[in-house]
């Protein structure tokens, strides 16, 4: 067999499992939003032809590319969690996506299974006592942010957006509604989480949120560069490991 045969071949098998996972990602989130509050019945918002054509291509390529690659690293994870707890490894969580729907998000979990299943980490009291005892490096590294490259594919997230809200977090909802930054996907990433992350107060985390959805529905090589901004400053924030505070630290700092 030549080497043109088996890069066919490898080929065939990448496009048939793009489409097959493809298919497998159609599975409606419909049902989520049968006590959804925050549906309001008006009509939702398209996005500019970036935002449907240009970032939509781009996030499911780079999301599908992600997984194959990382697929080892998944592996690994998961084994790690799994001995540290056994269960499932996966945490899937009702968050506010585009237009306010609701849709799944998926996580790995870095905390016990009796761990509060809607509280936002900063939040609990003594987070240390959920933990496993890989949590603190898995969330730290932001390895547990990694199944959501599916939230991706599936078209639930882009790469880039605002960092979706907890379906019970009227607080950043309501805030982020003054700017219109509901209207667009959440993300994997995005322009407030490269600017202060946890350590950001509700009201400044939607106003960055809304400078980012300001540039996105400008279109063209504003929304890209932005996008661009996000992903490369995400990589520097992520190595330096900026932002992420657990439980009472948060207001520990400001003491």
């Amino acid at each position: 067999m030549t080497g043109i045969q088996i890069a066919l071949i490898c080929a065939a098998a990448l496009v048939f499992l793009f489409l097959v996972l493809t298919l497998v990602g159609r599975r409606s989130d419909a049902a989520l939003d049968a006590d959804n509050p925050y549906l309001d019945g008006k009509p939702p918002k398209r996005g500019t032809l970036y935002e449907r054509a240009v970032k939509r291509t781009l996030d499911k390529l780079f999301s599908f590319a992600a997984m194959l690659l990382l697929s080892p690293l998944y592996a690994l994870v998961s084994l790690v969690i799994f001995l540290d707890d056994p269960g499932p490894v996966l945490f899937r969580q009702k968050r506010v996506g585009k237009n306010k729907h609701f849709f799944e998000l998926h996580k790995f979990r870095s905390m016990k299974r009796s761990a509060p299943h809607d509280v936002p980490t900063h939040m609990l009291q003594n987070p240390d006592q959920y933990l496993l005892r890989s949590g603190r490096l898995i969330r730290r590294s932001s390895l547990d942010e990694l199944p959501q490259l599916w939230d991706i594919f599936r078209g639930r997230m882009s790469v880039v957006g605002p960092r979706p809200a907890l379906w019970n977090q009227d607080d950043l909802v309501a805030e982020r509604e003054k700017y219109g930054a509901n209207d667009v996907l959440p993300g994997l990433t995005g322009w407030a989480q490269v600017n202060g992350r946890d350590e950001l107060e509700i009201a400044d985390k939607a106003k960055l949120d809304g400078d980012y959805v300001q540039a996105l529905q400008s279109g063209g090589m504003r929304a890209f560069s932005m996008d661009a901004r996000c992903f490369f400053r995400t990589i520097l924030s992520v190595l330096r490991r900026d932002g992420v505070l657990e439980g009472e630290q948060k207001k520990e700092d400001k003491e």
